[in-house]
């Protein structure tokens, strides 16, 4: 199912699909015609995706089809052993983690995860987190230290979950002893944002000393449907919020949020996971071989520098 500016796409695309099947029926030579549409379409796919608004961004972020924490787990990295539960409650399908290697280097790997249809989601809620998926994080943090091994983060949340039960058992500070803890690593992390980036939720396993993103993926304090509830009294006003909020990968560079944009094949994720999980694994690959000659604290101070930095500004007289 195409995004709605996807659909001049698609009928173009489906053009070429008949006109293709008709030659091959007829047996008839349409070379010529079918290479000026592909030319066509290619132009078409570079002038939608290169003009992307801040709200159709959204849309591809969240799009159908768009590559989910597990597939690069089971695609990007080799080895993958899931490890369950949080030792103290329960186990959260929200969070996925375990341990991999990655081009042979053993690290250990959690992920966010949605689910790809609508029984897997209701299974993942929609990748909201509760209380006991941070938990199940932070143990895979003292995992790490302990075992001297890297940890990568693969965000992709609309939010923590923000339900009774998880208030109940302690979700904000839950999140906030996660963001601490992650804080306190003393050995590489590199987080990823592949989709959705939602406030505390996704910052729990997102402090690390490099934050990658997705060219067509999201980071925010707040969905733009939130944002315009509360400042406009109306979700239909999530546009005019997505612009406000400059949450697109290109805003958070210029804004010193996220320290590398990861290229998506031309269509977006959605449209070539082989190639998304391809790019996001060599960027992985790149980033942590910068990082593994430092020192534990070295490490852990310049995380805490990178940070502190963040929302830093100057007056102008």
């Amino acid at each position: 199912m195409p995004l709605p500016f996807e659909q001049p796409i698609e009928d173009l695309a489906a053009k070429i699909r008949d006109m293709r099947a008709y030659a091959s029926e007829q047996q008839i030579d349409l070379t010529e015609e079918i290479d000026a549409l592909q030319a066509r379409l290619d132009r078409l796919k570079r002038d939608t995706y290169d003009n992307l608004t801040r709200w159709q961004r959204v849309q591809v972020a969240r799009a159908p089809g768009r590559p989910t924490g597990l597939d690069y787990l089971q695609h990007a990295f080799e080895g993958f052993t899931e490890l369950h539960g949080d030792r103290t409650l329960g186990d959260d399908p929200a969070v996925v983690t375990g341990l991999a290697t990655l081009e042979g280097a053993s690290v250990v790997v959690i992920a966010q995860q949605k689910g790809r249809d609508t029984k897997e989601n209701i299974h993942r809620n929609f990748g909201m987190s509760h209380p006991s998926g941070y938990r199940k994080a932070m143990r895979m943090f003292d995992l790490a230290d302990k075992f001297r091994l890297p940890v990568v983060t693969l965000i992709d949340t609309p939010g923590a979950y923000p339900g009774l039960a998880a208030e109940e058992q302690g979700q904000a500070w839950v999140i906030a002893e996660s963001i601490r803890r992650m804080s306190e690593l003393t050995v590489p992390a590199v987080s990823v944002v592949i989709g959705e980036g939602g406030s505390g939720g996704a910052l729990a396993i997102g402090v690390a000393n490099r934050v990658l993103i997705l060219e067509n993926a999201i980071y925010s304090v707040i969905s733009p449907e939130s944002c315009a509830a509360i400042l406009w009294r109306d979700a239909g006003e999530a546009e005019r919020a997505a612009e406000a909020l400059k949450l697109t990968s290109r805003d958070l560079v210029a804004l010193g949020v996220v320290d590398r944009v990861i290229d998506e094949p031309l269509g977006g994720a959605h449209n070539d996971r082989d190639t998304a999980i391809a790019l996001v694994k060599e960027a992985l690959v790149e980033e942590l071989a910068q990082l593994t000659h430092m020192s534990g604290e070295r490490l852990r101070r310049a995380r805490y520098e990178r940070f502190r930095a963040l929302g830093r500004f100057e007056a102008v007289a």
